[in-house]
C-alpha cells in the first residue's frame, strides 16, 4: 500500500487529524522563507503529542548540516528531506534521508545517480519556490525514475481529485501533499486530508486481491 505524507504541518490540530486519518508521515518545514515555516521548538511540541508509529520528516532547503542535525535532535524528527540544491555529500547524516528532485524534463533525473538516500521525492520545478506550489509535472517522467529501482515519492500538484490517478499511473512508494489539502497556506482542510489519504490508500489493492 502506498505511503502518504502530509507536509507543511504548522499546528497540532492538523497533525492529529492527519495521523487519525491514516497518514504515514508528517512533514515540518524549517525553511524560513516558506509560508509553512515552523520553529524547531513548536515542531517538537507537536511531535511529542502525536500518536506513535507516525513518522516525522524535517524539510530543509540548502541548510547547514550541523544545524540540520541540531534541529533533528531538538524536534525529535525521524527523517530529513533535502529540498534545495544540496550536493550528495550534504545529504549524508545519521538519519533516514529523502532528496527532492525538482522536475521539468527528463534530464532533471540525471543527478539522482549521485545520491545515497532512502528515497527521492519528485516535485514540480518552478523558478519561484523550492516546493509547495501546487503545480503538476509530467508523471511519465516519474516512470523513468522508477526504472532505476529507487524509491519514488510523488509530489507536485496532488489533490484528492487526482491522487488515485497518479498512483495508478506511477505506482510510487509514496505520495506527498501540502497545498493540495489546505484551506490557506499553512492551515489544512481536514476533509480534503481525509479524502486524500483515503483515496491514496484505496488506489492500489493488496496483491492477490480482486479489485
Amino acid at each position: 500500500m502506498v505511503k502518504v505524507k502530509i507536509c507543511g504541518i504548522t499546528n497540532y490540530d492538523d497533525a492529529l487529524a492527519a495521523a487519525e486519518f491514516g497518514a504515514d508521515a508528517l512533514g515540518f518545514v524549517f525553511y524560513k522563507k516558506s509560508p509553512r515555516y515552523i520553529s524547531p521548538e513548536k515542531a517538537g511540541e507537536i511531535i511529542s503529542r502525536i500518536p506513535p508509529f507516525v513518522a516525522t520528516v524535517g524539510v530543509f532547503v540548502d541548510e547547514e548540516k550541523k544545524r540540520i542535525e541540531r534541529i533533528m535532535e531538538q524536534a525529535g524528527l525521524d527523517a530529513a528531506q533535502f529540498h534545495g540544491n544540496e550536493p550528495p555529500e550534504a545529504c549524508i547524516i545519521p538519519k533516514r534521508t529523502i532528496k527532492a528532485i525538482r522536475v521539468k524534463e527528463l534530464t532533471d533525473l540525471e543527478p539522482m545517480k549521485e545520491y545515497k538516500v532512502g528515497a527521492f521525492l519528485l516535485d514540480t520545478y518552478t523558478p519561484e519556490a523550492p516546493g509547495g506550489t501546487g503545480q503538476i509535472f509530467n508523471w511519465s517522467i516519474a516512470l523513468d525514475a522508477k526504472v532505476t529501482g529507487v524509491r519514488i515519492i510523488l509530489a507536485g500538484g496532488l489533490t484528492p481529485d487526482n491522487v488515485a490517478q497518479a498512483i495508478l499511473m506511477v505506482k510510487p512508494y509514496g505520495v506527498d501533499v501540502s497545498s493540495g489539502v489546505e484551506l490557506e497556506k499553512g492551515i489544512k482542510d481536514h476533509e480534503k486530508m481525509r479524502l486524500f489519504i483515503h483515496r491514496a490508500k484505496e488506489a492500489i489493492p493488496f496483491p492477490g486481491l480482486v479489485p
